[in-house]
């Protein structure tokens, strides 16, 4: 009786997993790559700010300003996620907001200054 029951299960599940799969899925509004590509760039110069304050390359003043710049990118990342989608044009700008935002972390990591 239990070996009945146990495969009918399986075969139920097997068959409702069998029609989820055949279903079309629903067209994604949101575009994943662009978000995940945009939120692990702003991760990793978030960790290079941190390096170099644990380092001394940059001073706390430096490390003010370029952690009031991430945080702005941070907001636009988050204003363009807002609608559920980020567009291309959108990903553009935010884009070119970080290559700034990590020339300027280099910069002021590599200008001398240290952390007293």
């Amino acid at each position: 009786m239990n070996i009945t029951r146990t495969a009918l299960a399986l075969v139920g599940l097997l068959i409702s997993g069998t029609a989820l799969l055949a279903q079309d899925p629903a067209p994604s509004t949101t575009t994943p790559r662009r978000e995940n590509r945009m939120e692990r760039r702003a991760d990793r110069q978030q960790q290079r700010i941190g390096q170099g304050v644990q380092s001394g390359q940059l001073t706390a003043r430096e490390a003010a300003r370029l952690e009031r710049r991430e945080a702005k990118i941070d907001r636009d990342i988050a204003k363009a996620e807002a609608d559920g989608k980020v567009t291309k044009k959108e990903a553009v700008k935010i884009e070119k907001e970080q290559d700034r935002a990590s020339r300027r972390i280099r910069r002021q990591k590599h200008d001398g200054q240290v952390r007293k």
